[in-house]
């Protein structure tokens, strides 16, 4: 049994080499960028109206300014600012020659000859100056940027329309055990439901990733053998869940020892998910998840996203905040690393869930993240800093 470190370290360590591919920008959101992005024109391309107003130069200020022109945004000027002269502007619109600020709308009025009077104290300049956000051949994306929906803002904004991302992998899913039925039967006796197969699922296709279901393999060495090998044909990363433990009907690991795969760990120092197994065939690699649901959605958290994004070319860095307990909290064992779901508070503090165990998946139904209780931790006092996962 290795510690829950050892393991991260295991899977951040393991050596891929992405393949790059374009795809079109509605295809690109939860991508990894696989070439840096550089810009190919200036933003503002022109000086433009910040505010919609009147186009006038400060020394005219407060006026009265005569209106000359109204520029709506996507028109060039015709006129040129000059002694007492004002235009008015729309936001975006491009700013006349000769003017150099715009004063709103809601600080001006009109005197009786139809003229404009600056009613304000002072005002800044409200406009966007040519180029002051970015240059031609400024870098605006980095590789390894994974992509959401402010970074499809810029790429179309830089006339990138077919980004070249990293390939994602294609996630195989195999639940095992002869107790389960698929969520739309109804469990005879002894008999589950197969929740986790779909919960791991959505956990992948959450991440935007192909999700191939190979259905429930039975408990026995030749039905596993025989889905497993489909899965490694026709998936990149494997997911089983159930069948990694001691028990009497629990084949994974003699399985996965006929088959070839390396197995790098089969038992870490964590709860839930101590049975945890990580495996690698070539190219393709595999994890073997313990049956209870709380288990394989949380080592899919821990684990099997740090491998998808390594995959995808992206340095995974999970959404961490440090937050203070709300109260007293307390644990019998301390022999593993504890992962416990937790909301947090209206002033900020972390208040830990009910919570009975791997099979209590309810536990997650309104939690907000995953506080970490270490190695020896028995007592943690209210007011003590806790780092948490946000889910």
């Amino acid at each position: 049994m290795i510690t829950f470190e050892e393991a991260s370290s295991i899977v951040k360590g393991i050596s891929v080499q992405p393949v790059p591919e374009k795809v079109s920008l509605e295809q690109a959101v939860g991508r990894v960028l696989a070439a840096d992005v550089f810009s190919d024109v200036e933003m503002p391309p022109f000086n433009k109206a910040a505010v919609d107003g009147f186009a006038c130069r400060h020394m005219d200020l407060p006026g009265p300014l005569n209106v000359i022109e109204i520029i709506p945004a996507g028109v060039v000027p015709a006129k040129v600012i000059t002694n007492a002269d004002c235009a008015k502007i729309m936001t975006g619109a491009m700013l006349p020659e000769g003017a150099d600020a715009i004063v709103m709308v809601e600080y001006t009025q009109t005197n009786e000859e139809g003229k404009i009077i600056f009613t304000g104290d002072k005002t800044s300049s409200n406009i966007a100056f040519k180029a002051e956000d970015v240059k031609i051949g400024d870098h605006v994306l980095k590789i390894g940027t994974r992509i959401q929906p402010q970074h499809i803002a810029m790429l179309a904004a830089v006339g990138v329309v077919e980004p070249l991302v990293y390939k994602a992998p294609v996630i195989g899913v195999i639940s095992t055990g002869d107790e389960l039925v698929e969520p739309d039967q109804k469990p005879g006796i002894s008999q589950i439901r197969n929740s986790n197969a779909q919960q791991l699922m959505a956990q992948a296709r959450q991440l935007g990733l192909e999700v191939v279901y190979f259905g429930i393999a039975l408990d026995t060495p030749e039905s596993l053998e025989r889905m497993i090998q489909k899965g490694f044909e026709q998936s990149d990363v494997l997911l089983l869940t159930g069948g990694v433990s001691m028990g009497d009907f629990d084949y994974v690991p003699a399985v996965l020892k006929v088959l070839g795969v390396d197995v790098l760990f089969d038992s870490i120092a964590v709860q839930p998910g101590k049975p945890t197994v990580f495996g690698r065939k070539g190219n393709k690699f595999l994890f073997g998840l313990p049956g209870n649901p709380v288990s394989s959605f949380v080592q899919f958290e821990l684990l099997v996203k740090q491998l998808i994004f390594k995959m995808m070319g992206h340095d995974y860095k999970p959404a961490m905040i440090k937050l203070p307990l709300a109260k007293d909290f307390s644990r019998r064992k301390a022999e593993r690393k504890s992962f416990i779901p937790v909301n947090i508070t209206d002033e900020g503090e972390i208040i830990p869930l009910e919570y009975h165990g791997s099979a209590h998946i309810h536990a997650y139904e309104g939690a907000a993240g995953i506080m970490a209780v270490e190695i020896g931790e028995t007592q943690i006092a209210a007011g003590t800093l806790k780092d948490v996962r946000q889910l």
